[in-house]
């Protein structure tokens, strides 16, 4: 199988996964977009729709490196992909892919409306991302909602269209994003923050692309369970969980893949597979913790170093 027909995830032998299914724990029950839960206490199941062939592509730096280069990536099933800086602006990084999956669960939310239209209020986006609403997280946030619109995506037969076999092109994740100045009912209230009346809270309209609005109308999708993804505080853990995510809808159960590979797909910036371990291990144990990987582990064949996943299992695919 494939993941957006992007980059093969082949079935390893050498574990039994013929009895995953049974030997579930009991009283857990599987749900949307492997969504684990305690069946006895259920929590409401929030669920994020996302572009499986953008999920299959590198976009967000997961280090604070100085990088501000290009990242480039060529996937195995051929083509190349490019995420190109605007001029004077870095790399979406780890705020940034918060940021796009906060606006892909309100849109889902809002219904998908046919002109890609999210509206919000930087307060009230700001505070459901877990961040405290002040100057600095309003200027992070702006900055943020504009790098998404700057930054290209450069796409030679890498990124999979549902009108045609794969995209030749540019596109941005946001089409466009005005922010305005929020009206304040009470004008004196004004006067006491003079000090960041710079980054008063705004209303925000975003606008997302045509491309990924396409891919998701004719359900080229992967689903994530927003409750799992807020719990995973290590950003290597979140952009994990996407990328198997989007495995996982295509019923792989085991993934082998080099740590090359992984490295160049995340992306990450480190290079020597012992400096790639120590970041990734804590991030699979994480994930195993929350039910969404079942085993992780890195095995050198030849000179090659590689990891082994067994994904959780589930019994259906999320709307």
């Amino acid at each position: 199988g494939s993941v957006g027909g992007l980059t093969p995830f082949s079935t390893f032998t050498n574990r039994s996964t013929a009895n995953l299914a049974s030997s579930r724990p009991a009283g857990i029950a599987y749900s949307i977009g492997m969504h684990l839960a305690v069946a006895t206490r259920r929590m409401a199941s929030k669920t994020v729709t996302l572009d499986r062939s953008l999920e299959a592509l590198p976009l967000f730096r997961l280090s604070d490196s100085a990088d501000d280069g290009a990242i480039s990536y060529l996937p195995d099933a051929g083509g190349r992909w490019r995420v190109l800086p605007s001029p004077g602006d870095r790399l979406p990084g780890t705020f940034d892919q918060d940021v796009y999956v906060e606006i892909m669960h309100r849109f889902g939310e809002a219904g998908f409306p046919a002109d890609g239209a999210v509206r919000f209020t930087l307060h009230a986006f700001l505070r459901s991302i877990g961040r405290k609403a002040d100057g600095r997280t309003y200027e992070q946030l702006r900055a943020s909602l504009n790098r998404l619109v700057r930054t290209r995506l450069e796409s030679t037969g890498a990124y999979q269209a549902p009108s045609e076999r794969s995209f030749e092109g540019t596109f941005t994740v946001f089409s466009s994003v005005t922010i305005e100045r929020r009206r304040m009912t009470d004008r004196d209230q004004l006067a006491l923050f003079s000090v960041i009346s710079a980054s008063e809270p705004g209303e925000a309209r975003v606008v997302i692309s045509p491309q990924i609005r396409a891919n998701i109308a004719a359900g080229h999708t992967i689903s994530l369970s927003l409750q799992h993804y807020g719990s995973l505080t290590n950003p290597v853990a979140r952009r994990l969980y996407r990328l198997l995510a989007t495995a996982r809808s295509q019923d792989v159960v085991t993934w082998r893949v080099s740590l090359e590979r992984l490295a160049s797909q995340l992306p990450l910036t480190q290079r020597y597979p012992s400096h790639l371990q120590r970041v990734l291990q804590p991030a699979h144990e994480m994930l195993i913790a929350a039910g969404l990987l079942r085993d992780a582990g890195f095995h050198q064949i030849d000179k090659d170093w590689h990891v082994d996943y067994v994904l959780a299992a589930r019994n259906t695919i999320a709307p």
